[in-house]
């Protein structure tokens, strides 16, 4: 298993939590690439783009414009979205709509289906006990509790997967607590440890090495190959923690 989601080993499939977006020099909008015989891959600026982005594409698999499917699956990542097609027949078509769609001016009302798993919502019960807890508390300015409550008083949403099998990186959640990683990442971690790491919220899903902010812990199983689908957390999910008043 790598080293943590923070470990160079898995920067190769899934990018380390970045704090902020594009350093200077870095193109601000949209870029297509080609990925394979029968897949786009779309380069934005951040995860929120990707995540607006994933959810206008869907709109090309739920109401295609052609008799052709032109979309297969859509993975979004950190600053990218995946588009693949049912084959290398109808790349090009998919090239043009996904071209037509990024590049096309949002307008208000835009019409966009739903994100698989968007409208679905799963409450983690955690205790706020974490080791870390007063470290982000000192970073941030907050007291214990005031941490704990903007933990809980924002929905998060699983902007995407990766590092390890349940492991979602979840977005939207309190400015407030976007906070660094630490300089020294611990050689064993908890499953069901709840962390920060720069605007990201994670549980890890099985005791690994890791380097975030451990600010509390859960019970709730993350990954389970007997259930349908096997991960918790799946991109799209709304997320809502609740203090459980203790060690969970």
């Amino acid at each position: 298993m790598p080293s943590g989601p923070d470990a160079d080993s898995a920067a190769a499939a899934t990018p380390e939590p970045a704090v902020g977006g594009p350093t200077h020099g870095e193109r601000a909008g949209p870029r297509l690439l080609p990925c394979g015989e029968s897949a786009v891959l779309i380069e934005v600026t951040d995860t929120a783009a990707a995540i607006d982005l994933a959810r206008r594409i869907e709109v090309l698999r739920s109401h295609p414009a052609s008799a052709r499917p032109l979309v297969e699956d859509i993975v979004a990542g950190q600053r990218t979205v995946l588009v693949t097609a049912p084959g290398a027949a109808v790349l090009s078509d998919l090239r043009r709509a996904v071209t037509e769609l990024v590049w096309a001016p949002m307008v208000s009302g835009d019409s966009r289906a739903a994100w698989p798993g968007e409208q679905a919502l799963v409450e983690i019960p955690v205790g706020y006990a974490g080791p870390d807890l007063d470290v982000v508390a000192a970073h941030t300015g907050l007291t214990r509790d005031e941490v704990v409550a903007a933990h809980t008083g924002t929905d998060w949403v699983v902007g995407f997967t990766g590092f390890a099998p349940g492991f979602g990186y979840l977005v939207g959640g309190d400015p407030r607590l976007v906070v660094p990683r630490r300089a020294e990442p611990r050689p064993r971690v908890a499953a069901g440890s709840v962390a920060l790491a720069g605007p990201y919220s994670g549980i890890y899903p099985t005791e690994s090495p890791g380097g975030w902010q451990i600010i509390g812990h859960t019970g709730a199983v993350l990954w389970d190959l007997h259930r349908d689908p096997p991960a918790l957390l799946r991109p799209g999910l709304r997320v809502r923690f609740v203090d459980a008043g203790g060690p969970s």
